[in-house]
């Protein structure tokens, strides 16, 4: 049996070719896709050619353990039906729909173990969002809002959307957001931000309250722009002793930081989060399961169809790239979809 696979293949360069797909081995099944996101974010960065080479793609997925030399599938938000399983594989699985953290692929095989079911409340382009929504939730928990804090976050792209919608849910003084698409900003006010801004707006002006009891800044902000820029911005709006919780990867990009004012008095804390580890702080009550049980709630209670802007036949996977790279101000979220 054959499949399509969606190949970075050079700066800017995507190509979609058909592989063989084999029989599902022991303790594996085979899945038929139905829709995968794209992840602006990474997936760009893949695309325009600023990834080190030298990296891990990502460690802890199995589908993606190795280097982020052209050419190379890549992914991680795939859901789809499983076609047949393998050995050691009970047959009620067959029929089932399931999440994969797995490239682009309109059939694969995959260990049974990677395999996520997706509740019969979410629908197929829902699904897919679930690697994102789970950033959202592991960037609340890493950041721990408290009641009455003022938050920021710079970014509205999918990730900053669904985190805005996260931590809407906590009891925040303010939830300010920060985009320099209109589009986005609308939105993120629809999921629940008090005021979504441009960027170079002044954050204290936004705020209510007693200017003469309450500390100046924000008490914690996010950068999930991808911009390093961002980062100078976060750093400056937010106020002594507040934390920054870093979760864009910039890749190759340098982030030139203006740390020699009255960020060495500060006390302010940056952190760096990524979803593929859990914080060890969280580690003796958390693991992926749970944080995944979240993000699917999470799921349950947002409108992907405003998310979810375009929705792209994976034979076309050049142009849903292009439409990211080129045209921003139109996409949010991309799914490619399959046959």
């Amino acid at each position: 049996m054959r499949g399509r696979s969606v190949y970075f293949t050079g700066p800017r360069e995507v190509a979609v070719r058909e592989r063989e797909v084999p029989e599902p081995g022991a303790r594996e099944a085979r899945v038929r896709a139905k829709a995968s996101a794209i992840s602006p974010g990474t997936e760009l960065l893949l695309y325009r050619d600023q990834v080190p080479e030298e990296m891990a793609a990502d460690e802890t997925i199995n589908a993606l353990s190795g280097g982020f030399e052209y050419p190379l599938r890549y992914g991680y938000a795939t859901v789809g039906v499983v076609e047949s399983v393998g050995e050691g594989v009970s047959p009620d699985w067959e029929g089932k729909e399931v999440f994969a953290f797995h490239p682009h692929e309109s059939r694969f095989c995959a260990p049974i173990e990677d395999l996520v079911v997706v509740p019969e409340r979410i629908d197929a382009g829902t699904a897919a969002l679930l690697a994102n929504a789970e950033t959202a939730v592991s960037f609340a928990l890493d950041g721990a809002p408290k009641i009455g804090e003022r938050v920021a976050v710079y970014g509205q792209g999918v990730v900053g959307l669904l985190s805005t919608a996260v931590l809407a849910q906590f009891p925040l003084e303010a939830l300010l957001t920060i985009d320099g698409i209109e589009r986005r900003r609308e939105l993120s006010k629809e999921l629940g931000a008090d005021a979504s801004l441009a960027p170079g707006t002044d954050l204290e002006e936004r705020l209510e309250g007693d200017g003469d009891s309450d500390p100046e800044g924000m008490d914690l902000a996010y950068e999930l722009s991808g911009d390093p820029a961002a980062l100078n911005s976060a750093i400056d709006a937010t106020g002594y002793a507040g934390r920054i919780v870093i979760g864009s990867w910039y890749g190759e990009k340098r982030a030139e930081l203006e740390l020699g004012d009255e960020f060495h008095r500060s006390r302010i804390r940056l952190q760096s989060s990524q979803v593929s580890t859990i914080d060890p702080a969280h580690a003796g009550r958390w693991d992926k399961q749970r944080r995944l049980g979240v993000a699917w709630d999470a799921l349950a209670d947002i409108d992907s169809d405003i998310l979810l802007t375009h929705r792209v036949p994976v034979e076309r996977a050049g142009e849903a790239y292009r439409l990211l790279d080129e045209r921003p101000e139109e996409a949010i979220g991309v799914l490619l979809t399959y046959n």
